[in-house]
């Protein structure tokens, strides 16, 4: 690839930025017992009268051990939205920069480029819900910043094409962000393990899937040190609080049930295919590498509305582009699933 230059995309005004700085990035403990009289707070101990620990580095730690990097190359935020956000906050110029998606694909991309006031410039999938790069390519310009692959794919549940991947890391000059919601649900090698060899590369996780966590709202940014960095200086001074930093490393301290859980998951997911397939009114069951499995059905919104009167939710996706009539199964627990068959069963 050509020399990459993260100078070249970090806003202007953000370039001289001095971040603030709180009583927690000024005084880091070191377990001592101190006296803290530094950041107004009540000082009266019920476990989180304190501020929490500005840059997480307990998780963090742990976090980097998991995954093989260094906690320089980690970002963590209010859920993956808040890192999201923040990409676009440090590269995108409102009303002047623009970002390349990749319809049908998470919808918060959309939305946040809007709220940022940055050019959403979509390029669909392909029929076989894979990238189609010299389209891509060919919708960069001198504006464009980042380019978002969510893979696997929400809601189509297949993983890109690595080839395709390697290529658009090669040619585009911006960030390329590879949202890996769904990683833990795949096959297929985490692009953390690309980090060195391309500068230009994002990659976005959460603990909401595999870990269990989604009612904590706890999101995962890795990449450069230099990228990292930049992130740092906008972001809220205490963007995760205790409660969050506290349940997370009880959990991902306990590697062997979340594996154990996505054991099952993987299970259950063999399972709902192979059922889902025996559905009179199924007409396609789509390949996935994720929690969840896309269906292409005969009247999406009739069955949506049926199993909604059998006490089950699922997601109608007829609305997004290539999705005609489709319904997106999220795997539940062994007697969820059953249920759902079995009323499906009932409808055919």
């Amino acid at each position: 690839m050509k020399m990459f230059d993260l100078n070249n995309l970090i806003r202007q005004n953000l370039k001289g930025l001095k971040p603030y700085s709180s009583a927690r990035d000024e005084y880091v403990s070191d377990g001592s017992e101190m006296i803290f009289l530094d950041a107004n707070e009540n000082p009266f101990q019920n476990g989180v009268n304190r501020y929490p620990d500005p840059q997480q580095r307990s998780l963090k730690s742990i976090l980097a051990q998991h995954k093989g990097i260094r906690q320089e190359n980690i970002l963590l935020g209010n859920g993956s939205d808040e890192v999201l956000d923040l990409l676009y906050r440090a590269f995108c110029e409102p009303k002047v920069d623009n970002i390349i998606t990749l319809p049908p694909t998470y919808g918060m991309y959309k939305v946040l480029a809007d709220i940022n006031v940055v050019e959403n410039r979509e390029v669909l999938l392909m029929d076989d819900f894979q990238p189609n790069v010299a389209s891509i390519l060919k919708n960069v310009d001198t504006r464009t910043k980042l380019l978002f692959l969510c893979t696997p794919n929400n809601p189509t549940g297949n993983s890109f094409a690595a080839e395709s991947i390697e290529f658009l890391l090669q040619s585009f000059q911006g960030l390329v962000v590879i949202d890996e919601a769904y990683i833990d649900f795949s096959s297929e090698e985490s692009w953390v393990s690309k980090l060195s060899e391309y500068p230009n590369l994002v990659v976005t996780q959460t603990l909401s899937k595999a870990y269990g966590m989604a009612g904590i709202r706890l999101g995962i940014c890795i990449a450069s040190e230099e990228i990292i960095s930049v992130l740092n200086k906008i972001k809220p001074p205490y963007n995760v609080n205790e409660l969050t930093q506290q349940r997370a490393l009880e959990r991902v301290l306990n590697l062997e049930e979340i594996n154990k859980e996505v054991e099952n998951i993987l299970k259950e997911r063999r399972v709902l295919e192979q059922s889902l397939k025996t559905i009179q009114f199924v007409e396609q069951v789509y390949p996935t590498d994720a929690n969840f499995i896309l269906a292409r059905v005969d009247d999406a919104s009739l069955r949506y509305g049926q199993l909604l009167e059998k006490g089950i939710v699922i997601r109608n996706r007829t609305t997004q582009p290539l999705c005609e009539n489709t319904l997106r199964f999220t795997v539940g627990t062994h007697r969820e699933n059953e249920k759902l068959i079995e009323s499906l069963k009932e409808l055919s």
